[in-house]
Formats: C-alpha cells, sequence, structure tokens
C-alpha cells in the first residue's frame, strides 16, 4: 500500500521489481504484456489529488483510492505486507498525523516504512491544499508511535514500523 501516490514512482518501482517476470509472458518469439488478473503482487494506492493521477498509475497499481486518507483507509478490508507513508506526514495536522500514523499500523501486515523531513519546510499549493505542510515530526514522536527503527539519512527521518 502506498499512501500519497504523488507521481506513482514508487509503485512503478515495487511493480517491476515485485512482480518481475510476471509482468510479461515470453513463448518463443512471441511476447505480450499480462493482464493484471494474471499479477502475483497487490500494490494498491490512495492519493488525495486525482489531477496527479497519470496512466502510470493504471499500469503500475492494482487499485488507486480516491481520497484523503484518513477517511479512505478505515474503509479498506485488505491488510498489506508493506505500507508506504513517503514525505505525506508533514501534510497533516498533529491530531491527524498521528491518527495517520495508527491507521497505517492497523492495515500493516508485516512492515511500514515512512519519511518526513528532518526540518519544517515551509509549503503551501494554492491549487492543492494537500500538498501545504501542516506539521513538523521530531524522532521522539516517531518512536512513541511506534517507528523505532530509523534509518540513515540527512534530510528526512527515514523510520520503519515493524508489526509484532
Amino acid at each position: 500500500m502506498d499512501i500519497g501516490v504523488g507521481m506513482g514512482q514508487y509503485g512503478f518501482l515495487a511493480r517491476t521489481n515485485l512482480e518481475h517476470f510476471n509482468l510479461y509472458e515470453v513463448i518463443g518469439n512471441s511476447a505480450r504484456r499480462r493482464d493484471k488478473s494474471e499479477w502475483d503482487i497487490v500494490i494498491d494506492g490512495v492519493e488525495a489529488y486525482p489531477g496527479y493521477l497519470t496512466p502510470v498509475h493504471d499500469y503500475s497499481y492494482n487499485e488507486i483510492h480516491e481520497g484523503d486518507a484518513l477517511q479512505v483507509i478505515p474503509e479498506l478490508s485488505r491488510g498489506y505486507d508493506m505500507v508506504l507513508a513517503i514525505d505525506i506526514l508533514e501534510h497533516f495536522e498533529k491530531p491527524d498525523g498521528i491518527h495517520l500514523l495508527e491507521l497505517i499500523k492497523q492495515r500493516c501486515n508485516k512492515h511500514a516504512l515512512l519519511s518526513t523531513p528532518k526540518d519544517f519546510i515551509e509549503q503551501h499549493v494554492e491549487a492543492n491544499p494537500f500538498e501545504d505542510h501542516r506539521s513538523h515530526w521530531t524522532l521522539k514522536e516517531l518512536k512513541k508511535a511506534g517507528f523505532v527503527e530509523i534509518l540513515p539519512n540527512a534530510l528526512s527521518w527515514i523510520a520503519v514500523y515493524t508489526k509484532q
């Protein structure tokens, strides 16, 4: 599950690396792209701003759920081995961000990975208010929320949650 898919780059990388041989069927001198129904890996996404969605998303994701993650995630019935939340936590007010972290842990079967800037970066996007930066997160807050493994990075907290 990719929350805040944006341009779809993480879904595309996951699809091409995890599905790998199952994307195409090659028999002799003929080849065909396999239909999504033949894929083994489920990669779903959540995107609040439908204006970002492109054919890359259609190819990479099984399903894109459009809307605010705080409203969409509770409606999902599936759990995911990996939940990604790359550079989206800062777009939520602090109480909503804490709620989002709980929703991520609920939807996660094995691991969740998130990133958020170490420093507050002022950002306001008139065309897409979901892009506005509304909060800043500390290492202590991420660890308190259960994201205790921190990967080294100069600019962002990259934090991992592992389901017990």
